[in-house]
């Protein structure tokens, strides 16, 4: 990479940016062998990491949006969720503010595998894109990333931290909550 010194899809912020997306996709991929905990807080602990590099990457101007190509497939993204949603259980489903629903005061039911599947799809598709090596090829993964962690996958980390945050942290209010009928 270092062939392209004037090439901003190389500069510092991308690669740290599609080091930690890669080190993110690696670990979802392999939610399948790891604990709950294990998960909560690995994700608690790489999150934050991953919404700071989007906010460290810079504009791009794409010169051929046409190189633009999503890879994870509805199967692939389904398999993730549905392996999350195993593991979560009764964890898995909790209440949000969102302000993107037309409704922004109206409390939404949001899910950890939903979220986590998102996120994982746009970091998947931005390593594998950015993988085919070519000046095109990363623009157009950078630009997406970009645009797509400004209206899609920061706000689905900015839900998901307070919630990670309770179930590592608040073992006894959860366990409280769990033994009352009504919930």
């Amino acid at each position: 990479m270092t062939d392209y010194p004037d090439d901003i899809t190389t500069s510092k912020s991308m690669l740290e940016m599609l080091t930690v997306a890669n080190e993110y996709c690696f670990f979802i991929e392999s939610a399948e062998s790891k604990t709950k905990e294990g998960i909560f807080k690995f994700v608690n602990s790489l999150l934050p990491l991953l919404y700071l590099k989007g906010t460290l990457l810079p504009t791009i101007e794409v010169e051929n949006p046409e190189a633009n190509v999503r890879f994870v497939t509805e199967e692939e993204w389904e398999r993730i969720f549905t392996t999350l949603r195993e593991k979560f259980g009764d964890n898995d489903e909790f209440w949000i503010i969102d302000p993107q629903h037309v409704n922004e005061s109206e409390p939404l039911r949001a899910s950890l595998s939903e979220n986590l599947a998102d996120i994982y799809q746009d970091m998947k598709d931005l390593v594998m894109l950015y993988q085919k090596n070519t000046v095109d090829a990363r623009e157009n993964a950078m630009a997406d990333c970009k645009l797509l962690f400004e209206t899609h996958w920061g706000f689905r980390i900015a839900n998901i931290l307070p919630r990670l945050h309770f179930l590592l942290n608040n073992k006894e209010d959860e366990q409280l909550f769990e033994s009352l009928d009504f919930i």
